[in-house]
């Protein structure tokens, strides 16, 4: 760590970060992206919730509300109409899961992680499948 910079989020904050500090997070990891990948998002609101509500995990199937750390909501561009309004890409970040699932990895640090998430959920606004966004990351590493 150089002199000039802050210590990575991880280590600065030493208690778990507030729904508003993960959504600063979140920011940086955004604005972090290529240029080219933020202008096909084009606008997507941002939130970070601890949890998501349990009427989603009801309609993904999901018992253990620590199972899903990330959630895409509105209409893909593959699925986008020129004819048709539609609401504003929303993409959820979900705080304690992604703790949750940080404590366990112990591999990437925080702000890796909601990258990932960040990235994993804008791939949906893209119309791409978990398995398309799996298959990305794999080709990646």
């Amino acid at each position: 760590m150089s002199d000039d910079s802050q210590p990575p989020a991880d280590l600065r904050w030493g208690r778990a970060p507030s729904l508003d500090e993960m959504a600063e997070m979140a920011a940086r990891a955004f604005a972090a992206l290529p240029e080219g990948f933020r202008q096909l998002a084009g606008e997507v609101i941002f939130r970070v919730d601890d949890f998501p509500p349990d009427d989603v995990l009801d309609d993904l199937g999901i018992e253990d509300p620590f199972g899903l750390t990330g959630l895409y909501s509105g209409v893909s561009l593959a699925d986008r109409s020129v004819l048709a309004a539609s609401e504003p890409s929303r993409v959820f970040l979900y705080r304690r899961p992604i703790l949750d699932e940080w404590a366990e990895n112990g591999e990437v640090t925080l702000e890796e992680l909601v990258t990932h998430v960040l990235v994993h959920e804008i791939g949906h606004h893209f119309g791409l499948s978990d398995g398309d966004i799996d298959a990305i990351e794999a080709a990646a590493d």
